[in-house]
């Protein structure tokens, strides 16, 4: 008698993927202009997006954040070290990565899904084309390398907006705003390793995704929001994982 644990043998196949992806980036490195090109459309074409997203969550952030505080104490000297501290261990790196999950990952998954039910990784197959180096490699490259660049690039912008909030609305300077007096290594660190983390597992998850499809148009369609399921799945659970490995760290130290 056989026992199946499906949700094991997608993980085993998403590490394999992985497994795949990276020994294709040693083996042969992809063309500079595949990973260009995806450099160009994971980043530039999201940079409207974050910065919208990022700026509003960064103001209401700071509205909410001095209202509350107010209540308490009427210092809000402390207010802008606390967020900058927040933005840069938890709401930076893990907002930017479920908005680029949405936007970018179901692209990636949607372009494979589609080559997959039209039998085009078969006919790479055929043609001795390895697909995943042919498919993933330059995606994922492209996609880690914007993730760390998007991720400086919307802590920026949310910084700028909630400074914005806090001198317009609650009259915090800007030099007492822009303090890093809550800002440790250790947060640093743990934000690039999420920032690391998400941007391995959001293209390696949608491409799982893509090469699963089946059945035509409404495959493609499973596909995609597979990818958007699977990538905000990852999100939270390296989320905590992560988190928590760090605040064991810095506590042991």
């Amino acid at each position: 008698m056989t026992v199946s644990f499906p949700g094991l043998q997608a993980v085993a196949r998403v590490f394999g993927l992985l497994g795949e992806t990276l020994w294709s980036l040693v083996r042969r490195p992809p063309p500079r202009s595949a990973v260009v090109a995806h450099l160009f459309n994971t980043g530039n074409r999201s940079l409207v997006f974050l910065a919208v997203t990022m700026g509003f969550l960064g103001m209401i952030s700071v509205y909410q954040g001095c209202l509350q505080a107010m209540k308490v104490l009427p210092d809000l000297s402390n207010a802008g070290a606390v967020f900058i501290m927040a933005m840069v261990r938890e709401f930076g790196p893990t907002i930017t990565a479920m908005m680029l999950a949405t936007r970018v990952g179901t692209g990636i998954a949607a372009e494979i899904a589609v080559m997959t039910v039209t039998d085009q990784v078969e006919a790479l197959k055929v043609n001795n084309t390895d697909p995943v180096a042919y498919l993933v490699a330059p995606r994922f490259v492209g996609f880690l390398v914007m993730m760390i660049l998007c991720t400086v690039y919307s802590c920026a912008v949310a910084i700028l907006a909630g400074l914005l909030m806090a001198d317009l609305r609650f009259q915090v300077n800007p030099n007492t705003f822009l303090s890093l007096g809550f800002t440790r290594w250790s947060d640093l660190s743990v934000g690039l390793t999420k920032t690391v983390a998400y941007g391995v597992a959001i293209p390696i998850l949608a491409a799982d995704s893509g090469f699963r499809a089946g059945g035509g148009s409404e495959g493609v369609g499973w596909a995609t929001t597979r990818a958007v399921v699977n990538a905000l799945f990852a999100i939270i659970a390296l989320d905590f994982l992560i988190a928590g490995v760090g605040y064991l760290l810095v506590r042991g130290a």
